[in-house]
């Protein structure tokens, strides 16, 4: 496939998943209390107000990443009241743990698509796996394209929910916490972890590709019951 195709096959799934995880942290922080984000207009699947919101994150960075590397990475952000958060611990536990349940859901539904091509005959189990295949097509054009999106739309959204559910800061996983705790201790956890700032995502950053790795192979390995991948 062409490199120029790939990449913007890439793009568009990367927009599309990280605007529909910002969304739902806003969407979520809206019904329980905090309308911060939705007046900013993030409680929307429209791109364009997250992406004025974080240009580098969602434009320069994924694009670079991929002449760099092959596969994207960036972010996007919603914003939210620190005081509500304080007022209401748990409230915004939910709303940090909104955004990677959304990315699982369209995990979901691209593993859903990869079955249902399998059975219309249109995908076909790959000789092996990568992010951009996790299922293969039967024959060039439209079922390669398909093919291709559904692989990226399952890889890029099962490592936005595993790299954001690491519990650091300012990780989701760090913000949904508080479910576990008491609230006081709740409030403690928070006003500690705001003085940590993005130190976090340097370890996260370690620990991610070892941490990644059989995890996308476990997934895989569900997709196609005893392939074996490895």
């Amino acid at each position: 496939m062409d490199h120029l195709m790939l990449g913007a096959m890439w793009y568009l799934v990367f927009l599309f998943s990280t605007t529909l995880h910002e969304a739902a942290h806003a969407w979520v922080a809206l019904r329980l209390g905090d309308p911060t984000a939705y007046e900013g207009g993030q409680v929307s699947l429209d791109p364009l107000p997250h992406v004025r919101r974080e240009p580098i994150g969602t434009v320069v960075v994924p694009i670079v990443s991929f002449l760099l590397g092959g596969w994207m990475i960036g972010w996007a952000s919603a914003p939210y009241d620190p005081e509500w958060a304080e007022r209401h611990p748990r409230r915004a536990a939910w709303m940090a743990l909104a955004g990677p349940a959304a990315n699982l859901l369209l995990v979901l539904v691209a593993a859903a698509a990869v079955w249902l091509g399998l059975w219309a005959g249109v995908f076909v189990e790959p000789h092996r796996v990568r992010m951009s295949m996790v299922t293969a097509a039967v024959a060039p054009g439209l079922p390669e394209c398909l093919a291709r999106t559904v692989s990226l739309l399952f890889s890029l959204n099962l490592v936005l929910v595993v790299f954001n559910l690491i519990p650091l800061p300012p990780l989701d996983g760090s913000g949904a916490l508080p479910l576990l705790m008491h609230e006081e201790t709740a409030r403690r956890y928070r006003a500690v972890v705001a003085r940590v700032g993005v130190m976090g995502l340097f370890v996260a950053w370690q620990v991610f590709d070892p941490l990644f790795h059989p995890i996308f192979l476990a997934t895989v390995n569900l997709l196609y019951p005893g392939a074996g991948f490895h």
